[in-house]
Formats: C-alpha cells, sequence, structure tokens
C-alpha cells in the first residue's frame, strides 16, 4: 500500500471522527439535559408532597361527623391521596437515589442508582446467580473441611464466609437504593454474619475451636443445602408471583421465610426450623466451652452471643409470619363458609319460589273453565242486547 492509499485512509478516518464528535457533543447535551429533568423531577416532587401534607393536615379537622356528602368527599380525598402517594414513589424509582449511610462508608459519595429497568432486573438476577453458585462452593468446601483437617482450608472457607457476607451486604444496599424491597432483620442478619466470620477468621487454633469445629463444620453442610432448596423454590416462585403481578420485580430470595412464601413453601418450615434450632445448639454448645478449663479465648463468647442473636431473630422473624398467615387462612376459609351458607339459603329461597310459581300456575288452570264460561255467557248475552237494540223501531226507541 503506497503513501497516498494511507493518507486516503486518514482523510475517511476523520470523517469518522468528526461524526464521532459530533455524536458525543449531542450526548454530553443530552446528559445535562437530563441532570437539569432529574433536578426538576426532584423539586416537582418536593412541591407534590408538601402540598399533600398541607391536605392532609386540613383533612384533619373533619375527623368528627360531618354530613353524609363531605364523608364521601374526605374519604376519596383520602384515596387520592394514598394513590398520589403510590404514583410518586414510582416515579422515585425512575430518578437518582441517594446511597445509604453503609455504602457511603464502604464506596463513597458515589451515584449506584440504576435508571434502566432491564439494567435493574439484571443486576437482581446476577445477585441470585451469585448467591447459588456460593452457596454451592461453600457447600463443597464445608464438605472438605470434615474429611480432611488441614488449618488452610479452614481458614480457606472461613475467608471465604467473611468475603461473600461483605459482598452481599453491599449488594443488597445496592438493591435497596434501586428499589428492592428487603427486609430490615435480613440484612441485619447478613452484617451480623459478616461479623460472625470474621471472628471465626481470626480465632486462634487450639483446643476449643478443634470441640467446636465438626459441630461448625456439619452446621455449615445443613445450612448450605437448606438454602440451595430455599433459593431455587424462592426464585420460580417469585417468578409466578411476579406474572401475577402479587410481587415486586426487584424482590429478591432471601435464607429465611416471607409471608409470600407461604403459597408454595410452607413445606421448607421444617426444615428452617431445624437450622434455627442448630443456631441455638451452637450457641449453647460454646456457651459451656466459655466456661471450660482451660479459660475459653473470648472468641468463644463473641461467637455464642452471635449464634443466639441470630436463633433469636431467625425464629421471632419466622413465628411472626406463621400465625399471621394462619388467621388470614382462618379467615378466609369462614369467608368461604358464610359465602357457601349464604348461596344455599338463596338456592332454597329460589326454589321454594319456584314450587310457588308452580303451585299458583295449577290453581290458574283449574279455574280456567269456569272462567271461559263466564266470560263466553257474558259475551253472548251483550251480543243479544246489541241485536235487539238493533232491530227496535224508532217508535220502539222512543217508547225507550
Amino acid at each position: 500500500m503506497n503513501i497516498d492509499a494511507l493518507k486516503n485512509e486518514w482523510e475517511e478516518l476523520n470523517k469518522e471522527y468528526a461524526e464521532l464528535e459530533s455524536c458525543n457533543g449531542r450526548y454530553i447535551e443530552l446528559l445535562e439535559q437530563l441532570h437539569s429533568h432529574q433536578q426538576m423531577c426532584f423539586n416537582e416532587i418536593k412541591h407534590q408532597r408538601y402540598r399533600m401534607n398541607q391536605i392532609t393536615a386540613s383533612l384533619r379537622q373533619f375527623k368528627g361527623p360531618v354530613p353524609s356528602e363531605d364523608r364521601e368527599k374526605v374519604d376519596e380525598l383520602h384515596k387520592m391521596t394514598l394513590k398520589r402517594k403510590a404514583q410518586l414513589h414510582e416515579i422515585e424509582q425512575s430518578l437518582p437515589a441517594k446511597s445509604g449511610r453503609y455504602l457511603q462508608i464502604i464506596l463513597g459519595d458515589v451515584n449506584v442508582s440504576i435508571l434502566n429497568r432491564n439494567d435493574k432486573v439484571r443486576y437482581k438476577d446476577d445477585y441470585e446467580k451469585f448467591k447459588l453458585i456460593l452457596n454451592v462452593i461453600g457447600l463443597i468446601m464445608a464438605f472438605f473441611n470434615l474429611i480432611f483437617n488441614y488449618r488452610a482450608l479452614e481458614l480457606a472457607f472461613i475467608f471465604l464466609l467473611v468475603w461473600y457476607y461483605c459482598t452481599l451486604t453491599i449488594r443488597e444496599s445496592i438493591l435497596k437504593v434501586n428499589g428492592s424491597r428487603i427486609k430490615g432483620w435480613w440484612r441485619a442478619h447478613h452484617f451480623i454474619s459478616t461479623v460472625a466470620a470474621g471472628v471465626l477468621l481470626v480465632w486462634p487454633q487450639g483446643e476449643h475451636w478443634q470441640i467446636f469445629r465438626m459441630q461448625f463444620m456439619y452446621f455449615n453442610v445443613y445450612i448450605s443445602i437448606v438454602q440451595y432448596l430455599q433459593f431455587g423454590y424462592q426464585k420460580g416462585l417469585l417468578y409466578r408471583l411476579k406474572a401475577l403481578g402479587e410481587r415486586h420485580n426487584m424482590d429478591i430470595t432471601i435464607e429465611g421465610f416471607h409471608s409470600w412464601m407461604w403459597r408454595g413453601l410452607s413445606f421448607l418450615l421444617p426444615f428452617l426450623f431445624i437450622g434455627y434450632g442448630y443456631q441455638a445448639y451452637n450457641a449453647w454448645t460454646l456457651y459451656k466451652l466459655a466456661y471450660s478449663p482451660p479459660d475459653a479465648p473470648w472468641h468463644v463468647s463473641v461467637m455464642c452471643g452471635l449464634f443466639l442473636l441470630l436463633f433469636v431473630g431467625n425464629m421471632a422473624t419466622t413465628l411472626w409470619v406463621v400465625p399471621e398467615k394462619i388467621r388470614e387462612r382462618s379467615k378466609e376459609r369462614y369467608r368461604l363458609q358464610s359465602m357457601g351458607k349464604s348461596m344455599k339459603l338463596r338456592k332454597e329461597m329460589k326454589n321454594s319460589a319456584s314450587d310457588l310459581d308452580l303451585s299458583s300456575g295449577s290453581q290458574a288452570a283449574k279455574l280456567s273453565p269456569t272462567t271461559t264460561t263466564s266470560t263466553s255467557a257474558a259475551t253472548a248475552t251483550a251480543a243479544a242486547t246489541v241485536t235487539a237494540a238493533a232491530t227496535q223501531t224508532p217508535a220502539d226507541k222512543k217508547e225507550i
């Protein structure tokens, strides 16, 4: 290739670069417009909430007895206020949100909002895959630690736990900023687990660790299997509930039990309660180790308290859900029974009305010959009278 051909190629490249510069200029201009529109949206949302608070405060004076017409207007305003709050929340999902304090400490003042909805769902799906893959890796490493008693393998497994829970808390905080409805306890559960994994990492090799080691590894094998089942079944259930419009697109799988899992995942409850019981058993074992000679390191007491805290939190959260769902099911059963009784009563009333109509019809059929005869006689009499009147002479009419 000669120099003239190379020069021509460079000129073509210059034209393409000019197009790139023009495209980049339009992109920067759109970014500036995007930022200004975002600020306008924030200001309008703030204004909407300020006016709504004023209207809500003014509505409080109508708490007492008011005319029925005014009561309907007050109720309508309350409904419209609730609807507007939901609409504003939906608009906020498309705008950048402030990072929480935890993310600001870890990442600094960085905008972690994902504006595209497809990208949000993709990030959530990546979070689910991350949990499943790390859960399988943790199960394999815990199983190998049951077979081989090597300190390096133990430390590798515990370091994996530290990294896993640290990463999980960061990812969940990002999901929270982007609209995921993660309940408070399950986030706290992961923070507590991060602290527990850190304590295990610095727990020195010794007699107390060797006594607790096998029990801890069995616990991790069991929990990994249960969590794998949970994540797999929850993912399918969430997909179905989202298709039905009963769950949010950014809802995620969790280690525990939530109200939406009652339909299809209640069979996992016994396995969860066994896992929670295992946490209590770990706390009891560590409690006994803390007061057994020789003097136990501080790690034993701290791990005892952390396992006890996890047990109490998990049990309380799950037991709060189960009675609530049982009450809802009882109310639903009572409602269905009431509907069944109402339908049965309505059917009986309908049948009795039909029987009454049939009896009335039969009585009318019995009376119909007499009525027909009377009608015929009356008709004949009237006809005879008309005929007689028509045949009278003018003199007869005058006499009459």
